[in-house]
């Protein structure tokens, strides 16, 4: 069915959509033919920055989704339906003015009254369920793993053991390795940053007093009168630092940003990587016991009055769905969406128990389209969120999952949650897995970070410098292909808003069916020496694409 309906796309000269209102709205030809566009090599403006995701590659030369094109030439002022976007996430800002107005609600229960008045299972779920309770910080699972089965293995090899343990003493030597690794990277990275810190702080006071601004531009730093050998040290220093930072960044921005990079490496010791911390304690439910389901509570936004620890949620969903058109901070690429608020992931790795139970939650509340802007490499229970993907398959939900950012081929090296088990058949076909793109047209247009693969990578969107909402009302830039799935949830919200009959599992195909593709060689994980054909980095081949999603959606749809 996927060959017949790509021939059939491809061949089309124009459709007709009919609108809600019966009028038929002429639609041009689907955007093809994109190696023909030449590369773009100059800088993007800042208002280009902060909405490329939404541009279009022929018009643009930016490879964004034609979110714009799609507004302005097939939606229009058509209505569609209200659709739910479960994100399960680190939680997400409620309180903020351009998510405010989008947020889903529980209509059935009364609002504070310590009473489960739908009988969901879930007390007081106003905006959805927060299944971390008051905890924030957690091990990754390979701590958690050596943490369990350390007692057991101690002392032991694969000879000593009896032959049904084999497997699981193999993971624990694995996951100790893995420990050794990730611990030592932390402290030297660490160490590192906090080197580099101390050196420009020194090197910044000297030269700003000189040049009289803090926020000075490279061309700016070099023009600097270096009259002494120390001061010509700190100008080659600054400067050197200035190739270390993204477009438009200044010093400053620089230094924000290895603050940023200590507090990470510094939480990662204490927290992720500490088999001494269990952050599980003030939950109290037991993680191995999938029916032990009351725990929790409804503060989707955390424990933490600052919010810090919900950025990654936030932004998320700003991405899906922020108000458009209001006059604020930015627009969101869907309309008609109501965002389910679920935090189940930690600052470490999530619990499976959390995840299999978030899904479960959003489909049976009423989201049509799932968020999983996560992922870890060792899973103690993946058959439960496996089972919890099937049963939204049942319930004709689609799942929209990020491929993860450690440059690495997902098709020898799996990653929680997925579809597929041991590189076999899916398990179900509601479930799309999303790298990310630079906003470079070119050979740099798959991010650095992205994870690929020819099998367990469906499709690609825009990854790199997202602008979005994030708490208190503020916005930032944000990149990983934890920024690529919600663009591509709203896509599919999109979808299922205009198109409400065709299935989750049709809506997958017309995601990756309808997409941009290229003939190009690009590099892979950042790595020069490493390219391959864009084509052949994930299973369609393809850029996410509002405009052509909608039309081949209302050819699927007659």
């Amino acid at each position: 069915m996927i060959a017949s309906l790509k021939k059939t796309f491809v061949v089309a000269s124009s459709v007709m959509i009919v609108g809600c209102g019966g009028a038929p709205v002429i639609v041009s030809t689907p955007i093809e033919n994109i190696d023909t566009i030449p590369l773009k090599n100059i800088d993007l403006t800042e208002s280009q920055l902060k909405g490329w995701n939404s541009l279009d590659l022929i018009t643009d030369t930016i490879p964004g989704m034609s979110v714009d094109k799609a507004y302005n030439e097939i939606i229009k002022t058509r209505k569609g339906q209200t659709v739910i976007v479960g994100v399960i996430d680190s939680g997400v800002d409620i309180e903020h003015e351009d998510l405010d107005g989008v947020l889903w609600i529980n209509t059935k229960e009364i609002k504070g009254n310590g009473k489960d008045d739908d009988g969901n299972g879930y007390v007081d779920d106003i905006y959805g369920w927060n299944f971390l309770g008051d905890s924030e910080d957690e091990n990754l699972e390979f701590v958690r793993i050596i943490k369990k089965l350390k007692q057991k293995y101690t002392g032991k090899n694969l000879a000593s053991v009896s032959e049904n343990d084999k497997e699981e003493y193999q993971k624990y030597i694995q996951a100790k390795a893995e420990f050794e690794e990730k611990y030592q990277e932390a402290i030297g990275n660490k160490t590192q940053y906090e080197q580099i810190l101390q050196q420009i702080k020194i090197s910044h006071k000297t030269v700003s007093e000189v040049i009289g601004k803090e926020d000075y531009s490279q061309q700016e730093l070099l023009k600097a009168k270096a009259e002494t050998q120390e001061m010509q040290q700190h100008v080659a220093f600054l400067s050197q630092m200035f190739g270390f930072m993204d477009e438009g960044e200044k010093i400053p921005d620089f230094m924000k940003n290895l603050k940023e990079g200590v507090d990470h490496f510094t939480n990662q010791l204490n927290y992720n990587l500490n088999p001494e911390f269990d952050g599980r304690t003030v939950v109290g439910d037991n993680v191995d016991d999938i029916k032990d389901t009351n725990y929790g509570n409804n503060k989707v936004m955390g424990p933490d009055p600052k919010k810090e620890g919900i950025k990654h949620g936030t932004h998320v969903a700003g991405i899906i769905a922020a108000e458009r058109n209001n006059g604020k901070g930015m627009n969101g690429v869907a309309k008609n969406v109501k965002i389910m608020s679920i935090r189940a992931v930690p600052d470490g790795d999530e619990y499976d128990k959390d995840i299999a139970l978030a899904i479960r939650y959003a489909v049976d509340n009423g989201a049509k389209v799932i968020n999983t802007s996560f992922g870890k490499y060792y899973s103690t229970h993946p058959e439960w969120v496996w089972d919890a993907i099937k049963y939204a398959a049942k319930k004709d939900v689609l799942i929209v999952n990020a491929a993860g950012n450690e440059g690495t081929n997902l098709d020898q090296k799996p990653v929680y949650p997925n579809d597929q088990t041991n590189n076999t058949s899916e398990i179900a076909n509601n479930f799309i897995t999303i790298g990310a793109l630079n906003y470079s047209y070119g050979s740099e247009l798959i991010a650095d970070f992205s994870n690929y693969g020819k099998s367990n990578v469906d499709a690609f969107a825009p990854g790199v410098k997202i602008w979005s909402t994030t708490p208190n009302n503020s916005y930032e830039y944000l990149q990983g292909t934890s920024m690529a799935a919600p663009a591509v949830s709203g896509v599919a919200a999109m979808i299922r808003s205009y198109y409400p009959g065709l299935k989750a599992s049709q809506v997958k195909q017309i995601l990756m069916d309808s997409g941009l593709s290229t003939k190009a060689t690009v590099v892979i994980a950042g790595k020069p020496t490493d390219t391959g054909k864009f084509s052949e980095l994930s299973k369609s081949g393809k850029m996410v694409n509002l405009y052509n999603a909608l039309i081949l959606a209302d050819k699927m749809s007659k």
